[in-house]
């Protein structure tokens, strides 16, 4: 198998999102090495319709989207909230259950009334895990998938205002504080994006 290019200090990298949080997150991560992180939505790069069933898939399918477009490697992430008693729901569909608006109030909103159709805010709540899938896209179509999963339990009402997406309903295994309430760097070192992103990092970076 061939060997798989590796990053550098100095070059650019587009970050294949038009989601200002997930950007933000992605670039705090990737600043300590020295990459030159770029939106997609910056370099006018629109957005691929998601059409996998898989985070996986999904996050490979933007990846390449960006990297062919710009002809620059890219880096996409596709992540989303499992509910178990859900059967995994919203999953791959986290985004959409927020809307044409993106509003994930609405999003949250709709985790909880569907958990409660079910009677499942007994304590210690239901049990729950964000997936993060990263991908590395080359322009020679190269592609490389990473996964970091971190598991807890829903609460609500929402508490935090901090992070984005369903941050605020979701308490990590061990913590006190939902993502929503942690700092960004306290959620940063303990958070599915960071554990895919630390693969990441091992593999790809000089």
């Amino acid at each position: 198998m061939s060997v798989a290019p590796r990053l550098v200090r100095g070059q650019k990298l587009v970050v294949a999102s038009h989601n200002p949080g997930k950007i933000r997150e992605i670039n705090d991560l990737i600043r300590p090495f020295g990459v030159e992180a770029v939106s997609a939505g910056t370099l006018g790069v629109s957005e691929p319709e998601e059409t996998e069933t898989t985070f996986a898939g999904n996050a490979r399918l933007k990846a390449w989207h960006s990297a062919n477009a710009t002809g620059l490697p890219a880096l996409s992430d596709d992540s989303g909230l499992e509910v178990e008693m859900l059967g995994g729901d919203p999953g791959v569909y986290s985004a959409r259950w927020a809307g044409p608006s993106k509003d994930f109030a609405v999003a949250m909103q709709k985790v909880a009334d569907a958990v409660t159709a079910q009677g499942g805010w007994n304590a210690p709540g239901p049990r729950a895990n964000f997936t993060a899938a990263l991908c590395i896209a080359w322009p020679d179509g190269t592609t490389r998938v990473f996964e970091g999963r971190v598991f807890g339990t829903l609460v609500w009402p929402l508490r935090g205002p901090h992070g984005f997406g369903y941050d605020p309903m979701f308490l990590a295994e061990s913590e006190t504080e939902t993502f929503g309430e942690m700092s960004p760097e306290k959620k940063h070192a303990i958070s599915h994006r960071a554990r895919a992103f630390k693969l990441f990092v091992d593999a790809c970076f000089t």
